[in-house]
């Protein structure tokens, strides 16, 4: 979806939009993209979208989901770009999942009309904010624990026209947020339906805080999570209202277990409805995910890659490049070198090369000894964990395709609100 349909057309550029040549500073982004700017005329280090397998990823996992029944309310932290969750939403998805207030503002001032907040509402401000909100017809879910975030949520509010709706979170002791036990969990589902200030909308977890990996122990404990989740949902049925119901898991880790699970429980079921939250999948990865989605290869590609120059060759054996923590993500793995493009514009490969530490604005590339890398190439990297990787950057450049970045034009940018 270009910029100009997207609320960011008229946004001028300027010298703190990381990658972008000096000559764009002035410009509105409508008429730097009229220019139709090479890849290779930015500035390193760059991170790269690909507009193409951006829409195959969305489209692919919209249609696994409805083809199961389900919904889908993507976890929006992943990006945190407004142009990209509205593309979710028109290819199905039902609203967008934020993990707190100041994302839920920023998913309210996009004009995203369904939102889930995966996190529990404490601060009296940010509930009474979102009271109004709620009040002036945004949808919000939030998450509740415990009978205090109930009554942090009374205090802030008193009895109101339109309740504060809640989903009872699950956890397991030693787990990040959620009730510990069932009988826990049906405690504060009985507080929130007697609540003047909120109302209970059903059940939500996330099986990626007890489980780990995509192997037999891992998978299992993911399942037996979900099964501890609808027994909660069951257990706490009669609480419900005639309002509409939502059960929720699955990050994109475990979208298969959960959506197995979740698609077992809807037929002939309470008419609930069932609701997953992957995130990662929109941009995929060349590392955490590429290991652990159940869609690897089957359905999902990495949608990104990192573009860095080689700014010195001292060491026979190393490579050192222009891009470090502050531009591309490292806590679920270093970045990948996959190949290089010299000076002249030709595509070199670069067979064993290895990331073996980043710093702040340094990569470390380990190289044969022989390699003909040199100062001024470009290194392409494949990236690990999407979490991570677009929050260091104002504007995120996107091409037709990542797979040419010789002869990309860059054809939109896409701007995140981190």
């Amino acid at each position: 979806m270009p910029a100009a349909q997207r609320g960011i057309a008229d946004r001028v550029l300027g010298g703190a939009d990381k990658g972008l040549p000096s000559d764009a500073a002035g410009l509105t982004v409508a008429e730097f993209l009229t220019r139709e700017p090479r890849l290779a005329d930015l500035w390193t280090p760059l991170v790269v979208l690909d507009d193409s397998v951006l829409d195959d990823n969305i489209a692919f996992l919209a249609g696994w989901v409805a083809a199961r029944g389900l919904e889908l309310m993507p976890h929006g932290k992943t990006t945190m770009a407004p142009q990209l969750w509205h593309r979710q939403l028109d290819a199905g998805a039902t609203g967008i999942t934020v993990a707190n207030p100041s994302q839920l503002r920023v998913a309210v001032d996009a004009g995203i009309p369904a939102i889930m907040l995966a996190n529990q509402l404490v601060q009296p401000g940010a509930i009474r904010w979102t009271a109004d909100v709620v009040a002036r017809g945004t949808r919000v879910w939030s998450w509740v624990d415990d009978v205090a975030g109930i009554e942090a949520i009374e205090r802030a509010l008193g009895p109101v026209e339109r309740p504060l709706e809640v989903l009872v979170d699950v956890g397991r002791p030693g787990g990040r947020t959620g009730a510990r036990s069932l009988t826990a969990a049906v405690a504060v589902a009985e507080r929130a339906a007697a609540s003047p200030a909120v109302r209970l909308a059903g059940i939500t977890g996330y099986e990626g805080s007890v489980a780990h990996g995509r192997g037999a122990e891992a998978l299992a404990s993911a399942g037996a999570y979900i099964d501890e989740l609808l027994a909660v949902h069951d257990a706490v049925g009669p609480l419900y209202d005639d309002g509409d119901v939502l059960v929720s898991a699955g990050g994109s880790a475990y979208p298969d277990v959960v959506g197995t699970a979740f698609a077992a429980a809807s037929v002939g079921g309470d008419g609930a409805r069932f609701v997953l939250r992957s995130g990662a999948y929109i941009v995929h990865d060349h590392g955490y995910y590429r290991q652990n989605s159940p869609f690897e290869g089957s359905g999902l590609r990495p949608a990104a890659r990192g573009v860095a120059r080689v700014v010195s060759r001292l060491d026979a054996d190393t490579a050192i490049v222009d891009a470090g923590k502050r531009d591309f993500p490292y806590d679920e793995g270093l970045p990948t070198p996959l190949y290089a493009i010299t000076s002249d514009g030709e595509r070199m490969p670069l067979p064993g090369a290895e990331t073996t530490k980043l710093s702040d604005q340094h990569g470390f590339v380990r190289i044969g000894a022989d390699s003909p890398l040199a100062m001024g190439d470009l290194v392409v990297f494949g990236l690990s964990h999407p979490c991570t990787m677009l929050d260091k950057w104002r504007l995120v450049p996107v091409v037709d395709s990542v797979e040419d970045l010789e002869a990309a034009i860059v054809t939109d940018l896409v701007e995140t609100r981190f």
